[in-house]
């Protein structure tokens, strides 16, 4: 079974075997995303990566929770940008924390983070809870880095160039998630914007204009397609819920996830 937390009863989650059930956070962001997409376009993604996991897991019998998705984090890179709403890692870190300590007191065993957003400190502060969850002996939090073997290698070929923020690889998705919040008019007049966003991130760039992204976007948004974003998703869905399988043989007791 899936089950959306903000459109549940309390009672649904009274009944729910919440010692079994996977907790799944869409994590996004509200920023630039050229002038193409909407600002909530990595909130959507994380949804999207949430939901065709949380129906693997569902088909295998284990119950998923999908929580109301995180949408305000840190964004340092697009703070240029008007609409653009950056908060400190350290707000992120406290906040997600916060959440883990709460499930934890209401009987869930594990959390799975859906992360859309790939700002380095944004990536630091979920990194960082995680950690304080391990050391304080939490929640399990499973957090698969996309931009860390060996997930990110099972992305496309513009993803592991770094030129993909509002490009091909997060356009697509948006066609196929919400195609009424492409502005197309914008879309087919974008030239392609090969610049390397991860690595003018390894050469000490802060911001996208910097990055020569005077426009909020990197990578080729023109080639996008709705049938690449339907494959991504799903792409998204099993790294997720591969990396919750690899999470439970750490549980105690371990879960049988046959």
């Amino acid at each position: 079974m899936i089950l959306s937390l903000g459109e549940a009863t309390w009672e649904q989650v009274r009944d729910l075997d919440r010692a079994r059930a996977v907790v799944i956070l869409p994590v996004g962001a509200t920023e630039a995303h050229g002038p193409h997409l909407p600002l909530e376009t990595d909130g959507i993604i994380s949804e999207s990566m949430a939901w065709a996991a949380a129906a693997r897991l569902s088909d295998e019998g284990v119950p998923a929770v999908i929580l109301p998705t995180f949408a305000y984090t840190s964004a340092d890179f697009a703070r240029e940008f008007p609409g653009t709403i950056s908060v400190s890692p350290a707000t992120v870190t406290a906040l997600v924390l916060d959440v883990a300590r709460e499930l934890k007191r209401q009987g869930f065993r594990m959390l799975a983070l859906a992360n859309a957003h790939l700002d380095p400190g944004h990536l630091a502060s979920l990194d960082a809870a995680a950690n304080a969850c391990r050391e304080e002996k939490g929640i399990a939090v499973v957090f698969p880095n996309l931009t860390r073997r060996p997930w990110g290698a099972r992305l496309s070929d513009e993803f592991r160039s770094g030129a993909c923020h509002a490009g091909q690889f997060e356009t697509s998705i948006v066609l196929a998630s919400r195609p009424d919040l492409v502005r197309e008019s914008a879309r087919s007049q974008l030239p392609e914007n090969p610049s390397s966003l991860s690595d003018a991130i390894r050469a000490g760039k802060k911001s996208f204009l910097e990055a020569n992204g005077s426009r909020a976007y990197f990578g080729n948004p023109g080639a996008a397609t709705s049938r690449e974003g339907e494959a991504t998703i799903e792409t998204l869905g099993a790294i997720l819920a591969d990396a919750v399988r690899e999470a439970t043989a750490s549980l105690d007791p371990p879960r049988d996830f046959a």
